[in-house]
């Protein structure tokens, strides 16, 4: 299960290969990091690789033994022009941290709620590329599918990496759900324009609950029980937990 990322390389840029980046006739061939890739600056040129990689989301079961979890996350320096991203590699399901890096690069992209993987993705992947573990699932802060285009920031990590993903934010983003009750363990379907997209859990008793949905390679009920396997006695999985810290100190 150990490994090395095989598609990434310091602080260069990557791409998706086959990206004609004429944003009127942008056409999709193939999925495959490389280093041709020039990250959009603009809403308009980000909803464009949205949509298109989007088609590529797997939202099946497609995960093997999990004997590694990752969280990730981004925090900002120097009041935003730098980003710190934080990978956080623990066992499973014991939960002991076995590795952790740190990479920050300039802010790129501007925050637009919507499009933070834009801004995010770029340290994180530099993040990944410094662990020697791959981990077996990654927990990511912030949507997956329930995004208003089906496409936050654990879709696009999970698509462009190929590795199995969960949604884990913090704070509603779209959509409605029922009431909650105050167990841990309860939650309640996430519904968007008639559609399932995640769910509400609540993963301490008495406190405010997470916004879990998939991202890739993955099915919701099994996106909820390793979220809840990964979460012992705080609010935010381990992963996530440690990831956070990291990137915020």
């Amino acid at each position: 299960m150990g490994g090395i990322f095989p598609y990434f390389s310091g602080e260069e840029t990557y791409a998706v290969e086959g990206w004609n980046f004429d944003f009127i006739n942008l056409i999709v061939i193939k999925m495959k990091i490389n280093q041709r890739h020039e990250w959009p600056t603009t809403a308009e040129e980000a909803t464009i690789i949205q949509k298109q990689l989007q088609l590529e989301v797997i939202a099946e079961e497609q995960l093997g033994e999990v004997r590694y979890v990752a969280g990730v996350d981004v925090g900002f320096e120097e009041d935003g022009a730098i980003s710190r991203a934080a990978v956080a590699v623990l066992s499973f399901p014991e939960l002991q941290l076995q590795e952790k890096a740190i990479a920050r690069r300039p802010t790129s992209f501007p925050y637009i709620p919507g499009f933070l993987s834009f801004r995010e993705i770029p340290p994180v992947l530099d993040a990944l590329e410094k662990i020697s573990i791959t981990p077996d699932l990654i927990l990511c802060d912030g949507q997956g599918i329930a995004h208003p285009r089906r496409f936050g920031i654990a879709c696009h990590l999970g698509v462009l990496i190929d590795v199995p993903t969960i949604g884990v934010a913090k704070s509603l983003l779209i959509g409605k759900h029922d009431e909650l009750p105050p167990e841990k363990g309860s939650w309640q379907a996430l519904r968007y324009k008639g559609e399932t997209v995640g769910v509400v859990l609540r993963s301490r008793t008495g406190v405010k609950p997470l916004y879990v949905s998939i991202g890739h390679r993955i099915s919701l009920p099994t996106a909820i029980d390793y979220v809840l396997r990964c979460t012992t006695k705080y609010r935010l999985p381990e992963t996530t937990r440690w990831a956070d810290n990291l990137a915020s100190h």
